[in-house]
């Protein structure tokens, strides 16, 4: 359990960054190299393979070198993960709220 706390941890600190976001946004359309990927970015390109390294860290990517070109591909099994946990936590405070609305119903009567 520590260690798919410390993954979801990962995810989330991964999509606090808007640039990682327009990354993923990206990668949902395929796969595509690190130049193309790189091009709508005004950064340069050593920032921007950092943020390429904290997605793959999270494992939400993944690359592949072919010769002198690297490319990568969208993993989205850690977003999934993370969507689990935000059900999880919409359920248990429309729960919590639905409690609240009924003792505060309760107490007008």
């Amino acid at each position: 359990m520590p260690n798919q706390q410390a993954q979801l941890d990962r995810v989330f600190r991964a999509l606090g960054d808007p640039t990682r976001r327009a990354v993923l946004a990206r990668l949902s359309l395929g796969e595509v190299t690190v130049s193309e990927l790189a091009r709508p970015f005004d950064m340069a390109l050593p920032s921007f393979t950092q943020h390429l390294g904290v997605l793959e860290e999270c494992g939400l990517v993944k690359s592949k070198k072919v010769g002198r070109v690297r490319s990568y591909r969208l993993v989205p099994q850690p977003l999934k993960s993370a969507e689990r946990w935000i059900v999880e936590q919409r359920q248990m405070w429309e729960k919590r709220l639905d409690q609240l609305d009924a003792y505060l119903k309760t107490m007008k009567e």
